[in-house]
């Protein structure tokens, strides 16, 4: 049986009931073994270049597609994400985009009392009574008449909720997040008119998709629904899956909506999994963009893949936020502009953003490109990808300036995590775990190759006295008395440990998570 054993939070007794917690408790009991698989399957991969496999070349070679989508999710043009916080949901829905995907991923710090009130706020969301009303004005908040579909993306596979014990080990986190909110709201939804719809993260293969169809079909047959009730779209945001993406459809064929660029991830992914290829060391971050051969391939790929199988290829985050500086805020919103206009061309059937200011700027691109619902019909058969194109290793310069950033960004954005805080405004865009894992694996790769920034190999020495210089320049920004107060000296220790350890951290947020449930966080700012 499941043993919940966390400090106590509100909206506990109104989520957690026995009834609920019977349904987790079953489908922890049924799956987590397979989970556990899972993990085992990718320690046992680790290393490994990724290939297509020959196995199932049958399943690429077939003439298929997956099942129907429901008419609420044939437009996806614009699609905003957000973490579980309650104004966050409200404005998500209100914005105007196609959909809001609450994400407890990326962008939600898994603090036990966030992860119990993003289920609360969700219920309340799906039943139309959610509000908000801000403390520090008294501005109030509501659902318009007219909302965004709702999207929820669960914790991936390799994350734990330590909360939740089942024979005395954390239950998958994943099977937590998806239980609850399909518990609570999928036959509310169905009553609706609608369902529920899933954004599914970090896959590296078709077993791991082929899980998640069981833990579907499960679910459904529990509670009673049809098979195909739920739908779910995959992101393609690990090296391994881009290898994988007609069998991850396969998988899902009955209750896929899909696949999506989930870019940011995807670079981490690649920098992880080829980690030990000196030939394949990044230049900075900011010049690692979907120009780059191995990125535009991935996304050609994606499109191609989705559209001879019958459904949505999503683009990637556009995550700038609005800047007071007129000036600089058009020259963001005009990136913001190129970058959609790349994916419609491209043949994509809609796009993210982090804002609901740039839901309007890139529904003109969508809206511009793709007069149909969408462009599922483009079959991009001119298109080959073979696997020296998915690995091609990206071109640019390494620089000091790239890897102040990377430093600065990955200690703000650990702080905040630690505080509970998983989506953070930095330097102009609204960044979430992504970026950390980026910024810390380039680093570690950088320094185990002994690359060159600017002329000269780096050095732990060096990434030492970098990130002295950047704590300062962060406590000059947030001033001493907050920067003593808070976290960032764990956080800075933290991403000196991942970034200069003799072996690469498989995730930044595994070991940020013992410090999280070790110890409450201070309260935000």
């Amino acid at each position: 049986m499941l043993s919940i054993r966390p400090p106590l939070v509100s909206d506990a007794a109104r989520v957690l009931t026995p009834d609920a917690v019977s349904f987790l408790n079953e489908l922890v009991e049924r799956f987590a073994p397979r989970v556990d698989e899972v993990l085992a399957r990718r320690r046992g991969a680790r290393g490994q270049r990724p290939r297509f496999l020959s196995e199932t070349a049958a399943i690429r070679r077939g003439e298929w597609t997956v099942a129907p989508l429901p008419h609420e999710l044939l437009d996806r043009r614009v699609e905003i994400t957000g973490p579980v916080d309650r104004k966050v949901i409200i404005n998500g829905l209100n914005s105007g985009a196609s959909a809001f995907m609450a994400d407890f991923e990326d962008a939600t710090s898994p603090t036990w009392e966030n992860l119990i009130a993003g289920q609360a706020n969700l219920i309340d969301a799906v039943l139309g009574t959610i509000d908000y009303t801000a403390p520090e004005t008294g501005k109030g908040y509501r659902l318009n008449a007219k909302t965004a579909t709702l999207l929820v993306r669960p914790r991936g596979w390799h994350l734990p909720e330590a909360h939740v014990e089942h024979n005395g080990r954390p239950a998958p986190a994943g099977l937590f997040d998806f239980g609850l909110f399909f518990y609570w709201n999928a036959r509310a939804l169905v009553a609706k008119g609608s369902g529920p719809y899933f954004y599914l993260p970090k896959l590296q293969g078709h077993l791991e998709a082929r899980l998640w169809n069981d833990v579907f079909l499960f679910a459904q047959e529990r509670l009673g629904l049809p098979a195909g009730t739920i739908k779910a779209t995959v992101l393609i945001e690990t090296l391994p899956a881009a290898f994988e993406m007609d069998e991850i459809l396969w998988e899902l064929r009955q209750h896929s909506s899909g696949l999506n660029c989930g870019r940011w991830d995807y670079i981490f992914s690649a920098i992880k999994t080829l980690c030990e290829d000196p030939a394949w060391v990044l230049p900075d971050r900011a010049q690692v963009t979907m120009e780059q051969p191995f990125l535009r391939a991935y996304s050609q790929l994606l499109v191609k893949t989705c559209h001879r199988r019958g459904v949505h290829a999503m683009g990637g985050m556009a995550a700038q936020i609005p800047l007071k500086d007129a000036a600089r805020n058009e020259q963001a919103l005009e990136k913001v502009r190129a970058d959609k206009r790349r994916e419609v061309e491209t043949g994509h059937d809609g796009t993210w953003v982090a804002h609901p200011a740039l839901v309007p700027v890139a529904r003109a691109i969508f809206d511009a490109g793709m007069p149909t619902a969408h462009q599922i019909h483009r079959k991009r058969e001119d298109v080959r990808v073979t696997p020296d194109d998915l690995l091609r290793v990206p071109e640019g310069q390494r620089t000091e300036a790239g890897l102040r950033a990377n430093l600065r960004v990955g200690v703000q954005y650990i702080e905040a995590w630690l505080r509970g805080q998983g989506c953070v405004p930095l330097a102009g865009l609204m960044e979430d775990a992504a970026t950390a894992e980026i910024a810390r694996t380039q680093v570690w790769q950088w320094l185990r190759h002994g690359a060159s920034v600017e002329g000269t190999p780096l050095t732990r020495q060096r990434v030492s006295r970098t990130l002295d210089d950047e704590m300062a320049r962060v406590r000059d920004g947030v001033g001493t008395a907050r920067f003593e107060g808070c976290r960032f000296a764990e956080a800075r220790a933290l991403l000196e440990q991942v970034s200069t350890s003799p072996e690469l951290e498989e995730f930044l947020t595994l070991p940020a998570y013992q410090q999280l449930v070790m110890e409450a966080p201070c309260p935000s700012p």
